[in-house]
């Protein structure tokens, strides 16, 4: 009969408490190539993924493979029905729950992480400083000393990592669901996306869910997630001390629009109703788009009524 390992003999007897799984989701549609990428570097983590879920909103036998060569354990869930992002990151948390997932790490298909230690010190910052969720600095991948997205910090747009050298930790600010690393316990009080929403609008939502929570969030910018550069639909106005979304392509400027007039009817972002009118107002009238204007209004209002028809 064998006697105790030395970590038995450590913990007095007792066996070592298991490692907590971690599940990544990752939702993708007709990408393979960019989901192959994104799914190597997940691979290749210094705290290993121990399970991936991947929702396939287009499914078809490239992205079937690309899953199943991926060199994680995988759960592939193709969806005859494009659920968008917020259906599908709804749909691959709850199976990551049903996994019994104690962390899940959520993914796009055109991003991925910068390196090989990102989810380590994701779960290093969360559990030194308490937090239900963080994310790493979403930074542009062809240039990654500039974010993806441009961050407003008092009156001041803030677009380099350089604006926050010394900051290690940004709290009450997250960027969802672009390498975002959520404790499961966290989602049984704020929920998984609203299927209704699509996609554009449905990270904001479950932020502001965040914010009024009370649990403890933030971005760690130790460590940074490559993104497409999504700051170009920003356009300055009023001198540059404001600016207005303007997405180029028609698609987006319909669930963009209509899903903001949804948010900014809910509470916590109410405050937000009479800085969209001033600025979209003066953005359509400077640019004398008076049918633009005419749709923003028809479109937020929709949101606003909660009437979630198709396009």
């Amino acid at each position: 009969m064998t006697g105790p390992t030395a970590a038995e003999q450590l913990a007095g007897g007792r066996q070592p408490a298991p490692r907590p799984l971690v599940v990544g989701v990752v939702v993708t549609r007709h990408r393979p190539t960019l989901l192959a990428e994104s799914l190597a570097v997940m691979a290749r983590q210094d705290r290993p993924v121990d399970h991936v879920v991947v929702v396939d909103n287009g499914p078809d036998e490239q992205t079937a493979a690309v899953v199943a060569g991926c060199g994680i354990p995988a759960t592939y869930l193709p969806s005859q029905v494009n659920l968008g992002g917020a259906g599908g990151f709804a749909l691959g948390l709850l199976t990551a729950l049903q996994r019994g997932a104690a962390w899940i790490w959520c993914a796009d298909d055109d991003g991925r992480p910068a390196d090989e230690r990102v989810l380590r010190v994701l779960m290093e910052t969360a559990e030194r400083r308490d937090l239900a969720e963080v994310s790493p600095a979403v930074v542009d991948k062809s240039d990654p000393d500039l974010l993806a997205f441009p961050l407003r910090r008092g009156l001041h747009w803030r677009r380099s990592l350089r604006d926050f050298a010394g900051v290690d930790f940004l709290p009450g600010y997250a960027s969802l669901f672009n390498g975002a690393l959520f404790r499961a316990e966290a989602l049984a009080v704020i929920g998984v996306p609203d299927y209704r929403l699509f996609f554009r609008g449905d990270e904001t939502e479950v932020h502001r869910r965040l914010v009024r929570s009370g649990l403890r969030f933030g971005t760690c910018l130790e460590v940074a997630y490559l993104h497409p550069q999504g700051g170009d639909e920003f356009l300055p106005i009023m001198g540059g001390r404001l600016s207005a979304q303007y997405p180029a392509d028609e698609v987006k400027r319909y669930y963009t629009y209509r899903n903001r007039g949804y948010l900014t009817a809910q509470p916590g972002m109410r405050w937000m109703l009479p800085l969209e009118w001033l600025r979209f107002t003066w953005f359509f009238v400077s640019r004398r788009d008076v049918p633009g204007l005419r749709e923003w209004f028809r479109l937020t209002r929709s949101g606003r009524q909660e009437k979630f028809l198709p396009r």
